[in-house]
């Protein structure tokens, strides 16, 4: 989580957004209002209109600074495909995890809400985000000897799946020492989705 710090001459905007995140990783989306980030930075409750022009702009910087650092991430894990591509999914699963955990507050904005998307700049940076996953979908099911046909609606599934699982393990409902490991949890649902997609590719007709 990011540290409370207070503005300083040429940082509002930096200090606002800190203050953004820490709202989000306390309280969620509904908790975040310019007033309270003003607050919390020590500023005038004008004084984000200088950069924002209302709280869905804050959000939208939020969604995409979330999903750059996100899509860095695990494009990082993903290490085109090394040493293979199934161990690489399971890298890339486990970095997605990781970085929700990590960073609650920007979680939180990338999927506040749909609109946030809206704006070309957090839009963009989700769909290359969505890209890298595709591209580790058809590696792997190229890898399993089947063709890439339903490759975007098995990474959906996929997102689906990494992002409930984030969930549960962000509010507290995976816990590995009482119930699962989220990281295996994932991992096995992961799988069965590739399992189940390279046979539908492989059986579908040419």
């Amino acid at each position: 989580m990011h540290n409370k710090r207070g503005y300083h001459h040429g940082s509002l905007k930096q200090a606002l957004i800190d203050a953004a995140l820490d709202i989000l990783a306390e309280g969620g989306p509904s908790a975040l209002t310019l007033t309270e980030a003003a607050r919390r930075a020590g500023v005038s409750p004008a004084a984000p209109y200088r950069h924002f022009s209302g709280r869905d702009a804050l959000m939208s910087e939020l969604a995409r600074r979330g999903f750059e650092t996100f899509g860095a991430r695990i494009e990082t894990a993903w290490d085109e495909g090394r040493p293979d591509a199934k161990s690489a999914m399971r890298a890339m699963c486990a970095a997605y995890l990781k970085f929700a955990r990590d960073e609650p507050g920007l979680y939180a904005a990338m999927f506040a809400q749909a609109k946030t998307l809206a704006d070309p700049g957090a839009g963009g940076a989700a769909d290359h985000a969505l890209e890298i996953l595709w591209r580790a979908v058809v590696a792997w099911l190229q890898q399993a000897g089947a063709p890439a046909q339903g490759a975007r609606y098995a990474a959906l599934q996929i997102w689906s799946l990494a992002h409930g699982v984030a969930m549960l393990t962000i509010s507290g409902h995976f816990d590995p020492v009482k119930s699962a490991d989220p990281a295996l949890v994932l991992e096995s649902a992961a799988q069965g989705v590739m399992e189940s997609a390279a046979a539908r590719a492989k059986a579908a007709p040419t």
